[in-house]
């Protein structure tokens, strides 16, 4: 595989991108620039004779169905500029064409908190951003750019679509950023969502659900504990049964028991309570058996609970009243998962670059991927540089390698190139 050099203005372009802070309301940053990033990502594709066809927020309309976290149906009721400042932007080249003859990219330019300093040393890009999603969005235009010159009549007969989201981040698992455009027609016979996967094609993606296990309870002082309801113990003995027991019924994908809360003082008994757990799913049949399996767990473990505190000096209030005062609420459930499909001509495009393939034995993870499940007539696969945890994505000292960058920009220029030959070869050079 080959890569594709970066010209000035494009390692001007994602020095630029890096400075700008887009961690959106949900990440707890203040107002995002993502109008601004998006604008000057919109005239550098301009340059490559993209149009914009597409540039504005979601309509809270579209955000009120059971698919929408928990926290971005509040955000959305609570604040009337929650959307405002996180537009999605659609590029197109080419000529209006069917679907067929249409190859789509999302790249997401909306990051996580905590901005830092932005850098490049001749070698690798620093700062937030680098590696998920500003670097991987500037190297696409570099690939297209590179297509563009080595098949020059390549737009003519291929349309190109570049999806440059927000709303990946921060929980809201693209329900007013990918999830719209694709509603509105905006993808291709071929969708490739840049994320990092080590230049490894990975042709499915993961969907997460999030489960609040909530104690609603009674207070008591610290010199009468028996006389409320004890959260804390409660949460803390049904966090370590689920811990426990359900990863193993997780049919593929992952169970994450997270964040525990109930209070900070240390001389009160808390009645009230929060455990959260986060879980990720292969596919949405796996996802409804995982979801009734942590309901059953929950009930299984606050009749353990009854037992084996129910004559306990401090605890046996909190015992009698257990399955009275805890409830699962969830706060994310039922989005698609992304599965492979068996599109032999879309693998073998694909594959004729040389790229490697994600190990089907290796768990995939949760992306805007999802919500291109079951589209007719399209293919869909995540490819992307660098590598969540090497590269520090989501941490300190996130970084990109320009060698990665201009490999995935050497990736997008063969899937172009090809892409039109092969094509245009199929349909004897008819549109279809």
């Amino acid at each position: 595989m080959t890569g594709a050099r970066l010209s000035t203005g494009e390692r001007e372009l994602l020095l630029h991108l890096l400075e700008l802070p887009t961690a959106g309301p949900l990440e707890g940053q203040g107002e995002p620039r993502l109008w601004d990033a998006q604008r000057a990502y919109a005239q550098a594709a301009r340059r490559l004779g993209f149009d914009v066809v597409h540039h504005a927020a979601a309509d809270p309309a579209e955000l009120t169905d059971d698919q929408v976290p928990l926290a971005v149906r509040r955000a959305v009721a609570d604040d009337p500029g929650f959307l405002a400042v996180q537009p999605s932007l659609v590029l197109a080249l080419g000529p209006a064409l069917p679907q067929a003859d249409t190859v789509m990219f999302n790249v997401h330019l909306d990051t996580v908190a905590d901005l830092e300093p932005a850098g490049f040393d001749g070698e690798r890009f620093t700062g937030r951003g680098a590696i998920d999603a500003k670097g991987p969005a500037v190297a696409l235009l570099a690939g297209v750019r590179a297509a563009l010159e080595a098949a020059p009549g390549l737009a003519d007969g291929t349309r190109v679509l570049i999806q440059a989201v927000s709303g990946e981040e921060g929980g809201a698992m693209g329900v007013f950023g990918t999830r719209p455009l694709i509603r509105r027609g905006w993808y291709g016979r071929l969708n490739l969502f840049c994320e990092p996967t080590g230049m490894r094609l990975l042709p499915r993606s993961t969907a997460s659900m999030t489960a609040c296990v909530r104690v609603d309870g009674d207070d008591a002082i610290d010199d009468r504990p028996a006389a409320g309801h004890n959260a804390t113990v409660l949460l803390g003995h049904l966090a370590q049964r689920l811990a426990a027991r359900l990863p193993e019924r997780a049919g593929g994908g992952q169970v994450c028991v997270a964040g525990l809360h109930t209070g900070h003082l240390h001389n009160r008994v808390y009645g009230t309570g929060r455990l959260l757990l986060n879980c990720s799913y292969p596919d949405s049949a796996a996802g409804r058996a995982l979801a009734g399996h942590l309901e059953r767990e929950v009930a299984d473990g606050l009749r353990e609970f009854t037992e084996t505190y129910g004559t306990h000096r401090d605890l046996a209030r909190t015992a009698a009243d257990a399955a009275a005062i805890t409830r699962v609420e969830w706060h994310k459930r039922g989005l698609p998962a992304l599965a492979p499909v068996d599109d032999p001509w879309a693998v073998d495009l694909l594959a004729g670059g040389g790229a490697t393939w994600w190990p089907a034995d290796e768990p995939a993870f949760t992306c805007d991927a999802l919500w291109t499940a079951g589209l007719p007539g399209a293919y869909t696969a995540v490819l992307g540089p660098g590598d969540l945890g090497r590269n520090h994505a989501h941490a300190a000292g996130e970084f990109a390698d320009l060698s990665d960058l201009e490999a995935f920009a050497g990736a997008v220029c063969g899937v172009l190139v090809r892409f039109a030959a092969r094509h245009h070869a199929a349909t004897g050079g008819k549109r279809t």
